[in-house]
């Protein structure tokens, strides 16, 4: 996607520039299906690393979606925070105010339905 004002969108209205997606390549293309599924996950809602995993048809690849995740430079537009341990702790967040700040974006998306 080369010209400047194309776009990924997904069905929850998110966009992505074209500038980021030329910004993905710089990235191994399993971050870059991980970053996208997360995409679609809605505001308010939570998936867990294995759920995001069987999303992408990879089942057993929990710690490498994790791991795609700690190096996600587009948080919170790809967000990341809405994915969660398997035991329902909030695992890591490698984002500016850390664990705490994935929660409170968690809460705040639960409470409005609206991106944090």
């Amino acid at each position: 996607m080369k010209p400047r004002d194309a776009l990924l969108k997904n069905k929850n209205k998110r966009e992505i520039s074209a500038n980021i997606i030329e910004k993905m390549k710089c990235y191994p293309d399993f971050y870059v299906k991980v970053w996208k599924a997360c995409l679609k996950i809605p505001a308010g809602k939570t998936l867990t690393y294995k759920q995001l995993a069987e999303k992408i048809g990879s089942p057993g690849a929990s710690r490498a979606v994790g791991t795609a995740l700690s190096k996600n430079p587009f948080a919170p537009l790809i967000p990341c925070h809405r994915v969660i341990r398997g035991d329902g702790k909030m695992g890591g967040y490698s984002g500016i105010g850390g664990v705490e700040k994935k929660l409170k974006m968690i809460q705040y998306e639960n409470e409005t339905k609206k991106d944090a």
